[in-house]
């Protein structure tokens, strides 16, 4: 597939064999049973590399697989809370927002209010302050609180250092 009259060519084992024309260097891959690879098309004159085109192949694949495993995604969790928490029921969900900023991930805090609760808003939006100045130090406000019908959002990223 290579459509210029003359490459650099670089050998099997990594010797620059110099300017040679296209066939005769398809004609040393393939005296060697390897394949002629164009590895930079973009420079005067390209450079080919002979070498196994399928093990190449295979390396960049097993790169890309390492790649990917070794990324982390971003779950959104999230945590429910009613206006009138009690302490201790607060603490443990506390405990549970530091402990998904700590992995990485973000935090919806959902604030539900039901009944004559909608009436006093600003006794859910006192408990979502605390929230936020709890986790100050280790998670920043990507979405500040904001009422959507009887539920008051607020989402937390873990800040990066």
């Amino acid at each position: 597939m290579i459509t210029v009259p003359k490459v650099l060519v670089i050998g099997a084992d990594g010797e620059k064999l110099g300017v040679v024309d296209t066939d005769s260097a398809l004609a040393m891959a393939e005296e060697e049973g390897l394949d002629l690879v164009e590895v930079s098309p973009n420079v005067s004159p390209p450079v080919c590399k002979i070498l196994d085109y399928g093990k190449l192949k295979y390396q960049e694949q097993k790169k890309a697989s390492e790649a990917r495993k070794r990324q982390k995604t971003v779950d959104v969790k999230e945590i429910k809370m009613r206006p009138n928490i009690d302490k201790h029921d607060y603490d443990v969900k506390m405990r549970s927002v530091t402990k998904f900023i700590g992995e990485g991930d973000k935090v919806k805090v959902t604030m539900r209010f039901r009944g004559r609760e909608m009436a006093h808003q600003e006794l859910g939006m006192q408990v979502l302050t605390r929230v936020r100045e709890e986790v100050d130090e280790i998670a920043k406000v990507e979405a500040s609180p904001k009422l959507e019908g009887r539920q008051m959002m607020m989402v937390l990223a873990p800040r990066t250092s």
